[in-house]
């Protein structure tokens, strides 16, 4: 089998979303810690020079990016009627989830967690650090029985419970790297 490198950051719920995906499917990697706010790699840059973004996974040499940007995001990086905005859109997103994708299964395709879980993984864990942080609720389990039944079932699989990041850790992470993006007082 060819090599596969993994670039990634321990914050990121994108790399997260890799990482679950080659472990529940034991394929072997490296991992390459990246400092995505301080100081990306040259490595990094080599292999994503437009987005300059994690995750990247490498093949055999060959560069796969993935670049998402998401509700959560613009929650995360304003403040406001901007902030506002973006909790709605967040609300109507997990709204779609409950009502359209989760269904009555345990995971989003049946009883064991598939690719489509993974994908939305980062809501189980980083959407709950973004809460802390704004200060906004949004996944409560009287709005959205299904979807916060789902979070909790999703981190107790032990795949993924190996594999979050500390949320106090994350907590201070993301406390840093909000004030970047918002305008001093």
């Amino acid at each position: 089998m060819e090599e596969l490198k993994l670039f990634g950051a321990w914050p990121s719920p994108y790399s997260y979303r890799v990482i679950w995906a080659l472990k529940l499917k034991g394929i072997p990697y490296e991992y390459i810690e990246e400092d995505i706010l301080l100081n990306k790699s040259s490595l990094l840059l080599q292999y994503n020079p437009v987005h300059k973004k994690i995750p990247v996974l490498v093949h055999g040499g060959k560069p796969i990016c993935e670049s998402m940007g998401a509700a959560m995001w613009k929650m995360f990086r304003n403040t406001g009627e901007e902030c506002e905005k973006a909790v709605k859109e967040c609300l109507e997103m997990l709204r779609n989830l409950e009502d359209h994708a989760l269904g009555k299964n345990k995971f989003f395709c049946g009883e064991t967690i598939g690719i489509v879980d993974t994908a939305f993984g980062g809501i189980a864990h980083w959407l709950g650090v973004i809460e802390d942080i704004v200060g906004v609720k949004l996944l409560e389990a009287d709005s959205f029985p299904r979807l916060h039944a789902w979070t909790k079932i999703f981190k107790e699989e032990p795949t993924i419970r190996e594999n979050l990041p500390d949320h106090e850790k994350m907590l201070e992470c993301f406390k840093r790297g909000r004030k970047m993006f918002l305008p001093s007082p």
